[in-house]
C-alpha cells in the first residue's frame, strides 16, 4: 500500500517544493520510492501554474537535487487521499487544520521541523521554515539545511 506526503507552504514556489525534491531523494536512497508518494502544493493560489521560485532551484541544483515543478494550490478534498500533509511554518499547519474536513484529517497535518530532532521551538526559527521569499540566497541556502535537517526524521515516520 503506498503512503501519501503532501508537503505545503504559501505559494507552492520555494520551500514545499524543496521539501518535496529533497524528501523524494531521500526516499530513493532508501529504497522506499515505490512505497511512498509525495507531491506539495501551497495554501493559496497566488502562483498556480507557476515553475519554482528561480532561487530554489538554483539551491537544488547546486545541491545535487533534480528538479521539476509546477505550483499548485492544496484544496480540503486531498485529504481523503493523504496519510500526513507536512506544513512548512505555523500558520500554514493552522490555515490546514481549520480546512481539514474531519477531526482526524486535522491530525495528519503536522510540521516539518517536528521531524528534525534538534529542532527546539523556543530558539528561533522554532519549528518552522522561514519563507525565504523577500530575501537573499542565504534565505534559501538556510531553507535547504532546514529541510534537510528534518529528512531522517520524516523517513523513519513514514517507513512501512
Amino acid at each position: 500500500m503506498t503512503f501519501r506526503v503532501c508537503f505545503v507552504c504559501t505559494g507552492n514556489i520555494c520551500r514545499s517544493p524543496m521539501a518535496e525534491h529533497v524528501f523524494r531523494a531521500r526516499l530513493r536512497e532508501a529504497g522506499l520510492a515505490s512505497l511512498v508518494e509525495v507531491d506539495s502544493a501551497g495554501t493559496d493560489g497566488w502562483h498556480e501554474g507557476d515553475g519554482a521560485d528561480p532561487r530554489t532551484v538554483r539551491v537544488l541544483r547546486e545541491a545535487g537535487y533534480s528538479f521539476e515543478h509546477t505550483a499548485r494550490q492544496f484544496h480540503a478534498d486531498r485529504f481523503a487521499r493523504l496519510d500526513l500533509v507536512v506544513a512548512l511554518d505555523a500558520s500554514h499547519q493552522r490555515t490546514l487544520r481549520r480546512l481539514a474536513p474531519t477531526p482526524q484529517d486535522a491530525e495528519k497535518v503536522r510540521l516539518l521541523r517536528s521531524f528534525d530532532p534538534d529542532a527546539d521551538p523556543d530558539t528561533p526559527p522554532g519549528l518552522d521554515v522561514p519563507d525565504p521569499y523577500y530575501g537573499g540566497m542565504s534565505g534559501f541556502e538556510q531553507c535547504l539545511q532546514l529541510v534537510e535537517a528534518a529528512g531522517d526524521g520524516l523517513l523513519d515516520a513514514v517507513r512501512p
